[in-house]
């Protein structure tokens, strides 16, 4: 039957990319890895550093994940192709809508893996701690910026990840002026590094009167939770540390005691803040840590171009800046202006189905930005 031929063609292509996935993929070494670390959770005095013991659980389960996801996908493979010739011994027609649901299952899991083996850089596997600031536009744009923040819950859910909130500052009127929040997860920000930059939404205002199309930007800011200590020199006539009164939920203790602490750092104009833990001191390290994470990261940035910096494409919160627009008047589309990802699917988007421009954006990286090395040129 040619639609069977034609399915049996298609998933043939990837039998070598299958061939390189696996090598890059390096199962050997991870078996290998899988075995060491078996035999350090043997040893007696295992339970012994608890912080040290969670980071080894977490290095085996994320390795066996990798291994059987690869054999999965690799069963998958087979077994749809069994199932094609099968389908062609017998001449059976109605196997062909399993044939079809079975290959596209196959190609989504492919390109799902093959995403994960471009989450190569060294904080990539780490948990992410993302910053949202409402820019131009006002009432507008704080409502906008807890949409984004909606969004990136959603997500987070979709993705089995949680979310933690470290730092809110509500809008005037409605919406957010600023919220720092944590994602824990696999990969975190390898997968929400490419969400760093200004994002634009055009839509017709429902604060305006009017009712006149109105434009509003949010900035997002995304580094990696690098938990290990960091040789980063932060001198105190460098810092300003100030304590305020945290204003997010949390209770009597948080609402009644000045326990949020915001660390200005001269130099280079960062600004962290913490209200999130329960006492001050335990806000102020958090802050300090986030703090030298961000001077780690730029250090280790200095000699790229900024473009490419840890922090992104954060220039002024407004025109001319975005890396993504979100239309939902007088037409929907979300379009991602670095890798030309486009969606007419608002709605989608905004309810967290963000993995379509996450992938996107890995592949056009991957391919070192094709079009700013155009622009190079």
């Amino acid at each position: 039957m040619v639609e069977l031929d034609d399915l049996k063609n298609e998933l043939k292509t990837y039998e070598e990319p299958l061939r390189e996935m696996k090598g890059s993929l390096d199962l050997e070494n991870k078996e290998r890895r899988i075995e060491e670390l078996h035999l350090t959770m043997a040893e007696p005095t295992f339970w012994e550093n608890p912080e040290k013991a969670q980071k080894t659980q977490k290095e085996l389960g994320s390795l066996q994940n990798e291994i059987e996801g690869f054999r999965k996908l690799q069963n998958q493979y087979e077994e749809t192709l069994l199932l094609i010739d099968m389908a062609n011994e017998e001449e059976d027609e109605s196997l062909l809508p399993e044939i079809r649901e079975s290959v596209q299952l196959f190609e989504e899991a492919f390109d799902e893996i093959r995403i994960s083996t471009l989450l190569s850089g060294p904080y990539d596997a780490n948990n992410a701690i993302v910053t949202l600031h409402s820019g131009a536009g006002g009432t507008e744009s704080c409502d906008w910026c807890s949409m984004l923040y909606r969004m990136y819950s959603r997500w987070v859910d979709k993705k089995g990840f949680s979310l933690e909130v470290l730092d809110s500052l509500d809008g005037d009127e409605a919406g957010i002026k600023s919220i720092t929040f944590e994602v824990n997860g696999d990969n975190a920000y390898g997968y929400l590094r490419s969400e760093m930059g200004i994002h634009r939404l055009v839509r017709i205002s429902p604060f305006n009167a009017a009712g006149k199309r109105q434009t509003s930007f949010v900035s997002c800011d995304v580094m990696p939770d690098i938990e290990e200590d960091i040789d980063v020199e932060v001198r105190d006539e460098d810092i300003r540390i100030d304590t305020y009164r945290s204003s997010g939920a949390g209770g009597q203790h948080i609402n009644k005691t000045s326990s949020a602490i915001r660390i200005t750092h001269f130099p280079t104009g960062i600004v962290v803040t913490c209200q999130n833990e329960r006492s001050q001191f335990q806000n102020k390290d958090k802050a300090m840590q986030m703090l030298k994470a961000r001077l780690y990261m730029l250090k280790v940035q200095e000699n790229k171009e900024k473009a490419d910096g840890i922090r992104g494409e954060v220039k002024d919160i407004g025109w001319g800046s975005q890396i993504r627009s979100y239309v939902f008047q007088p037409y929907t589309m979300v379009k991602d202006l670095r890798s030309g990802y486009e969606t007419g699917n608002v709605q989608g988007v905004m309810d967290g189905d963000l993995d379509p421009f996450i992938n996107a954006y890995l592949k056009w990286d991957s391919l070192g930005r094709p079009d700013r090395k155009a622009q190079a040129e």
